[in-house]
């Protein structure tokens, strides 16, 4: 263990970040597209017992890996209850095989979904809004097989499904649309693939969650760090697991060659989505401060981003 006690964000907090809204939806003041009031309110976090500890695992199996991080953070049972609705949110926005490093590795996935249903889960649902051709997408990266395989319910996001939500405590932004499985989930597990970006500098678990978002998502770019952050106050992500088995080091998201592709062997998991990505910063010699939505995310209240602050585990399975 390295360092003191990190940040977590509580509940109560996450209730105040979204209270506001709440109000504006039992009021009824977002007007939806048929004109009538839209009362729809995304998930609040759940009450769990893991560790706040920030678990750090090097390895060569992915499946070991993520098995060891999330006994390290006390056991999947301890975040998901029999017969609970969970999302896992990988990356699969990319028509690219997973030796590209452009997608989540499918077996770090497949193992979260296997533990989720060992824990009761009734429905592990899986699925991201993709840039290129969605079916072309879930294919290629292997995961829609390997999750699959693995019991989840596997399905391309639809339109019809995104629905408005207000973001009170948001800068850049004070209104979007998140999809609604992922809005009323019981638990939402995050899982990006740690890799360059050419817009937002990298993509990790804030950016990830792009992939919930609906509407025109390029408008974000002027102001990329700043709408990442604000979204994040609204998503209620659970659990954070980074794969950086693989790491895309320059032209991302998706035109890497495999000159830019590193073999790093990490997975970076924890329950303070801040903490989670300021750490996976260092994997690309960067400090969190070098990665804007880090430093606003921390200064909306939404986690920890000082390293020296943060407990941390790490295991070594090599």
């Amino acid at each position: 263990m390295e360092g003191s006690m990190n940040h977590k964000v509580s509940r109560r907090g996450f209730l105040g970040s979204v209270g506001t809204a709440g109000i504006a939806w039992t009021a009824g003041s977002l007007i939806g597209c048929n004109g009538k009031a839209a009362a729809f309110a995304p998930k609040l976090p759940r009450e769990h017992q893991l560790s706040p500890e920030l678990i750090i695992v090097r390895g060569e199996n992915p499946k070991k890996m993520v098995t060891a991080a999330l006994e390290a953070l006390g056991g999947i049972d301890k975040l998901v209850r029999p017969n609970d609705v969970v999302v896992v949110k990988p990356n699969i926005a990319w028509d690219r095989i997973p030796e590209q490093a452009a997608t989540t590795n499918p077996a770090a996935v497949a193992a979260v979904v296997a533990l989720c249903k060992k824990a009761g889960a009734k429905t592990v649902k899986v699925f991201d809004r993709t840039c290129n051709d969605a079916r072309r997408s879930y294919d290629s990266s292997g995961i829609a097989k390997a999750a699959g395989e693995a019991g989840a319910s596997i399905t391309h996001v639809l339109d019809r499904k995104f629905r408005a939500i207000s973001i009170p405590k948001g800068i850049s932004m004070r209104e979007w649309t998140i999809y609604e499985d992922a809005a009323s989930a019981d638990v939402l597990i995050n899982m990006p693939i740690a890799k360059h970006h050419g817009n937002s500098r990298l993509t990790l678990g804030l950016k990830n969650m792009m992939g919930i978002a609906g509407g025109n998502r390029g408008t974000w770019h002027p102001e990329i760090h700043q709408r990442l952050a604000d979204f994040a106050t609204v998503t209620a992500v659970d659990l954070t697991l980074v794969d950086a088995y693989r790491i895309l080091t320059d032209r991302g998201p998706a035109s890497g060659t495999a000159a830019d592709v590193r073999l790093e062997g990490l997975l970076v998991a924890g329950i303070d989505p801040v903490a989670v990505d300021a750490y996976c910063t260092t994997i690309f010699g960067l400090t969190p401060q070098e990665v804007g939505f880090v430093p606003r995310a921390f200064e909306l209240g939404l986690g920890e981003m000082d390293l020296q602050k943060v407990a941390q585990q790490k295991i070594n399975l090599s």
